[in-house]
């Protein structure tokens, strides 16, 4: 009996000692609507301590339903993951030792050299594009950011646009073509062309010398200081779930005893329209007002500019004939001091390739802060159909930003 008694409490101790500690993460969500696949951020750090992990060690994120969850851990050690929580509920994930499913890249970017050095980024619902150094070499003036709509997919695209649109071969057909068969060579042209729509998406957007689809800028005597493209870039997370790149521009004189240096780091998760960017300068000694601008391509064309609850809009009518309307929209966490639209002059619509103007939301920048909002778009051929759909999805965004899911880990 001693000696069953002695096997029985070595055996209790073996699984003692063999059973996998666990953490448990609570997500409350104090807004009576709905978040959903929204993705929070725990320390990496935190959760490792926790779960005494070696160095070799996996993990993996479950529901409550026991189901494995898609993650991510960033480059400034978060451990990402999207959960789902009712309106004004609460919902329990679980971390634990384990091997994680395969995870479906749903968010990614590159940079091309290639291509006049853009960096071009995208999740499983949008696309986007910032102008490089090459563009600026050539006195093309690409000061805001591009847009790819994309439907019928939420696999990663942009690199076969870019592929198709790059062929060398191709565009050398092309060059010969023209000589002998012009509508061969358009046709082929077409063929290859990311502004022409094969299926998938498209860039069908208009930016020039404006602040295009979201871009931030100092304003000095209510007059924008228009940032040319970026100098150099590093792209820090690319997916699953997240892509993060970090943008520095060439010094740019603001007055003139103030020259500074502007820094964006870029952050798009998976299932999101907008991308969230934090913006600093360099060298500044005096808070400026700083706007974030959408370019018009219509005069009178539908806007909703909201500063008290922090977003605004804009229905572009898009490039060329039956390719829809773009939703732009901008949200922002902290307090707007105004909201509105400023038109050009004519002078000033010539110069700017026959834009219209900007909505533009206006704040203060202090110096050595970071200026966070977010910016992004839906297409009206995909997920999002109507301005009110799109208009709701702002102003619910808005709300979100500032009344962020709150996390307790134990």
């Amino acid at each position: 009996m001693k000696n069953l008694l002695l096997l029985c409490m070595a055996t209790f101790f073996c699984f003692a000692c063999g059973e996998s500690k666990t953490v448990t993460v609570t997500v409350n969500n104090p807004l009576a609507m709905e978040r959903s696949n929204e993705v929070i951020e725990l320390s990496m750090a935190d959760i490792s301590n926790r779960l005494n992990l070696a160095d070799t060690a996996q993990i993996v994120v479950l529901d409550a339903e026991g189901q494995q969850v898609p993650y991510q851990i960033t480059y400034d050690e978060k451990l990402i993951f999207p959960a789902t929580v009712a309106a004004n509920a609460a919902a329990v994930y679980t971390i634990e030792t384990g091997t994680p499913i395969d995870m479906e890249v749903k968010t990614c970017g590159k940079y091309y050299p290639e291509r006049l050095e853009d960096v071009a980024w995208e999740n499983d619902l949008v696309g986007f594009r910032a102008y490089g150094p090459g563009l600026q070499a050539r006195g093309e003036r690409g000061y805001g950011y591009d847009l790819f709509t994309k439907y019928n997919t939420t696999e990663p695209v942009l690199e076969s646009f870019y592929a198709k649109e790059l062929d060398k071969d191709a565009r050398a057909r092309i060059t010969e073509l023209r000589k002998t068969d012009p509508k061969a060579a358009s046709e082929l042209g077409n063929s290859i062309s990311y502004h022409i729509d094969h299926g998938f998406g498209m860039d069908c957007y208009a930016v020039g010398p404006t602040l295009g689809a979201g871009v931030s800028a100092l304003m000095v005597n209510d007059t924008i200081v228009y940032p040319w493209c970026y100098n150099t870039q590093e792209i820090l997370d690319n997916g699953p779930l997240r892509f993060t790149v970090k943008l520095a521009f060439n010094p740019l004189e603001v007055k003139e005893d103030t020259t500074v240096v502007e820094t964006r780091v870029i952050t798009l998760d998976a299932g999101s329209h907008l991308n969230k960017t934090a913006v600093s300068y360099s060298n500044l000694k005096e808070s400026l007002p700083i706007v974030t601008g959408i370019v018009l391509h219509e005069p009178d064309g539908a806007v909703v500019v909201d500063a008290a609850n922090g977003y605004m809009t804009y229905v572009d009518p898009t490039t060329g004939p039956n390719n829809g309307k773009i939703f732009v929209g901008t949200a922002f966490p902290a307090a707007v001091s105004d909201a509105k639209i400023v038109l050009f002059s004519e002078l000033e619509k010539k110069q700017r390739n026959n834009a219209d103007g900007h909505v533009l939301a206006v704040s203060d920048y202090e110096p050595g802060s970071d200026y966070v909002y977010y910016w992004g778009f839906a297409w009206d051929k995909s997920d999002i159909k109507t301005v009110d759909a799109w208009n709701q999805y702002m102003a619910d965004f808005a709300q979100k930003v500032r009344n962020p899911l709150t996390i307790t880990v134990k």
